[in-house]
Protein backbone atom coordinates (compact mmCIF):
# COMPACT_ATOMS: atom_id res chain seq x y z
CA UNK A 1 0.00 0.00 0.00
CA UNK A 2 1.42 3.44 -0.64
CA UNK A 3 -0.08 6.97 0.23
CA UNK A 4 -2.34 6.92 -3.11
CA UNK A 5 -4.17 3.84 -2.18
CA UNK A 6 -4.56 5.76 1.02
CA UNK A 7 -6.14 8.79 -0.43
CA UNK A 8 -8.19 7.07 -2.71
CA UNK A 9 -9.50 5.04 -0.18
CA UNK A 10 -10.21 7.83 1.98
CA UNK A 11 -12.11 9.01 -0.75
CA UNK A 12 -14.40 6.20 -0.91
CA UNK A 13 -15.18 6.17 2.80
CA UNK A 14 -16.12 10.12 1.54
CA UNK A 15 -18.22 8.75 -1.38
CA UNK A 16 -20.05 6.19 1.20
CA UNK A 17 -21.73 8.62 3.19
CA UNK A 18 -23.70 9.66 -0.03
CA UNK A 19 -25.50 6.42 0.78
CA UNK A 20 -29.16 5.95 0.19
CA UNK A 21 -29.35 3.13 1.92
CA UNK A 22 -30.85 2.97 5.44
CA UNK A 23 -29.37 -0.18 7.24
CA UNK A 24 -26.45 0.53 10.03
CA UNK A 25 -23.05 -0.94 8.19
CA UNK A 26 -24.28 -0.46 4.95
CA UNK A 27 -22.97 2.50 3.20
CA UNK A 28 -20.66 1.69 0.62
CA UNK A 29 -18.43 3.89 -1.76
CA UNK A 30 -15.97 3.55 -4.40
CA UNK A 31 -13.69 5.22 -6.46
CA UNK A 32 -12.77 3.93 -9.59
CA UNK A 33 -9.14 4.98 -10.72
CA UNK A 34 -6.85 5.52 -13.65
CA UNK A 35 -3.07 6.78 -13.46
CA UNK A 36 -3.56 8.57 -10.56
CA UNK A 37 -7.13 10.38 -12.13
CA UNK A 38 -10.11 9.52 -10.19
CA UNK A 39 -12.70 8.18 -13.36
CA UNK A 40 -16.01 7.57 -11.80
CA UNK A 41 -18.02 7.43 -7.90
CA UNK A 42 -20.52 5.58 -6.74
CA UNK A 43 -22.13 4.54 -3.57
CA UNK A 44 -25.06 1.85 -2.57
CA UNK A 45 -28.35 3.47 -3.61
CA UNK A 46 -31.84 3.41 -5.33
CA UNK A 47 -31.29 3.60 -9.27
CA UNK A 48 -32.25 7.52 -10.68
CA UNK A 49 -36.14 8.02 -10.19
CA UNK A 50 -37.14 5.48 -7.64
CA UNK A 51 -37.94 5.78 -3.96
CA UNK A 52 -34.56 5.03 -1.80
CA UNK A 53 -34.63 3.51 1.19
CA UNK A 54 -34.47 6.03 3.16
CA UNK A 55 -37.45 7.69 1.90
CA UNK A 56 -39.49 4.89 2.19
CA UNK A 57 -38.32 4.28 5.89
CA UNK A 58 -37.74 0.27 5.65
CA UNK A 59 -34.91 -1.87 4.24
CA UNK A 60 -37.01 -4.11 1.84
CA UNK A 61 -34.26 -6.84 2.63
CA UNK A 62 -34.46 -6.35 6.49
CA UNK A 63 -38.32 -6.56 6.15
CA UNK A 64 -37.63 -9.70 3.87
CA UNK A 65 -35.43 -11.10 6.45
CA UNK A 66 -32.65 -11.69 4.07
CA UNK A 67 -29.23 -12.21 4.68
CA UNK A 68 -26.12 -10.21 4.14
CA UNK A 69 -24.47 -11.89 1.17
CA UNK A 70 -27.63 -13.52 -0.11
CA UNK A 71 -29.66 -12.27 -2.71
CA UNK A 72 -28.63 -9.55 -3.91
CA UNK A 73 -31.22 -9.44 -6.49
CA UNK A 74 -33.88 -8.44 -3.97
CA UNK A 75 -32.97 -4.68 -3.22
CA UNK A 76 -34.05 -1.07 -4.41
CA UNK A 77 -30.12 -0.23 -4.04
CA UNK A 78 -27.33 -0.43 -6.52
CA UNK A 79 -24.05 -1.26 -5.14
CA UNK A 80 -21.57 1.02 -5.13
CA UNK A 81 -19.48 -0.81 -7.55
CA UNK A 82 -22.34 -1.21 -9.98
CA UNK A 83 -23.39 2.44 -10.29
CA UNK A 84 -19.24 3.15 -11.09
CA UNK A 85 -19.16 1.03 -14.03
CA UNK A 86 -22.64 2.52 -15.35
CA UNK A 87 -21.25 5.99 -14.59
CA UNK A 88 -18.31 5.17 -16.69
CA UNK A 89 -20.49 3.93 -19.22
CA UNK A 90 -22.82 6.53 -19.56
CA UNK A 91 -20.03 9.45 -19.60
CA UNK A 92 -18.37 7.57 -22.20
CA UNK A 93 -14.70 6.97 -19.49
CA UNK A 94 -12.74 3.64 -20.10
CA UNK A 95 -11.47 2.10 -17.16
CA UNK A 96 -10.03 -0.33 -19.30
CA UNK A 97 -6.74 -1.70 -16.57
CA UNK A 98 -8.27 0.75 -13.83
CA UNK A 99 -7.80 0.37 -9.92
CA UNK A 100 -11.63 0.03 -8.38
CA UNK A 101 -11.10 1.46 -4.12
CA UNK A 102 -14.30 0.25 -2.51
CA UNK A 103 -15.16 0.03 1.55
CA UNK A 104 -16.08 -3.25 1.14
CA UNK A 105 -15.16 -6.28 -0.83
CA UNK A 106 -17.29 -6.71 -4.10
CA UNK A 107 -20.03 -9.30 -3.87
CA UNK A 108 -19.65 -11.67 -6.97
CA UNK A 109 -22.22 -10.52 -9.28
CA UNK A 110 -19.91 -6.83 -8.82
CA UNK A 111 -16.69 -9.05 -9.22
CA UNK A 112 -18.03 -10.77 -12.81
CA UNK A 113 -19.25 -6.48 -13.71
CA UNK A 114 -15.81 -5.51 -12.68
CA UNK A 115 -14.08 -8.78 -14.33
CA UNK A 116 -15.61 -7.69 -18.01
CA UNK A 117 -15.14 -3.79 -17.64
CA UNK A 118 -11.00 -4.12 -17.35
CA UNK A 119 -10.58 -3.40 -14.28
CA UNK A 120 -7.17 -4.89 -13.13
CA UNK A 121 -6.61 -4.54 -9.45
CA UNK A 122 -9.66 -3.94 -6.36
CA UNK A 123 -8.65 -2.89 -3.17
CA UNK A 124 -11.00 -2.70 -0.24
CA UNK A 125 -11.63 -2.12 3.49
CA UNK A 126 -14.22 -4.10 5.01
CA UNK A 127 -14.91 -8.14 4.25
CA UNK A 128 -18.09 -9.20 2.67
CA UNK A 129 -19.41 -13.28 2.80
CA UNK A 130 -19.30 -13.84 -0.78
CA UNK A 131 -15.79 -16.37 -1.20
CA UNK A 132 -16.96 -16.70 -4.75
CA UNK A 133 -15.55 -13.41 -5.27
CA UNK A 134 -12.19 -14.71 -4.17
CA UNK A 135 -12.50 -17.47 -6.95
CA UNK A 136 -13.64 -15.04 -9.82
CA UNK A 137 -10.89 -12.62 -9.34
CA UNK A 138 -8.22 -15.55 -8.72
CA UNK A 139 -9.19 -17.13 -12.25
CA UNK A 140 -9.56 -14.20 -14.07
CA UNK A 141 -6.42 -12.49 -13.02
CA UNK A 142 -7.85 -9.22 -10.67
CA UNK A 143 -5.17 -8.34 -7.82
CA UNK A 144 -7.63 -7.68 -4.64
CA UNK A 145 -6.03 -6.36 -1.66
CA UNK A 146 -7.38 -6.08 1.39
CA UNK A 147 -6.76 -2.45 2.65
CA UNK A 148 -5.09 -1.59 6.40
CA UNK A 149 -5.74 1.42 8.10
CA UNK A 150 -3.47 0.66 10.53
CA UNK A 151 -0.57 -0.07 8.26
CA UNK A 152 -1.32 2.64 5.61
CA UNK A 153 1.12 5.51 5.05
CA UNK A 154 -0.40 9.01 6.34
CA UNK A 155 -2.24 10.73 3.30
CA UNK A 156 -0.56 14.05 4.36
Amino acid sequence: MNKWDSRFMQMAHVIAQWTSCNTPGRAIGCVIVKDKRIMTTGYNGAPAGLKTCKERGECLRRKLGIASGTRAEVCYAIHAEQNAIIQAAKLGVSIDGATLYCTHQPCSVCARMIINAGIRRVVYQEGYPDTFTLELFEEAGVLLERFDPEAAPPVA
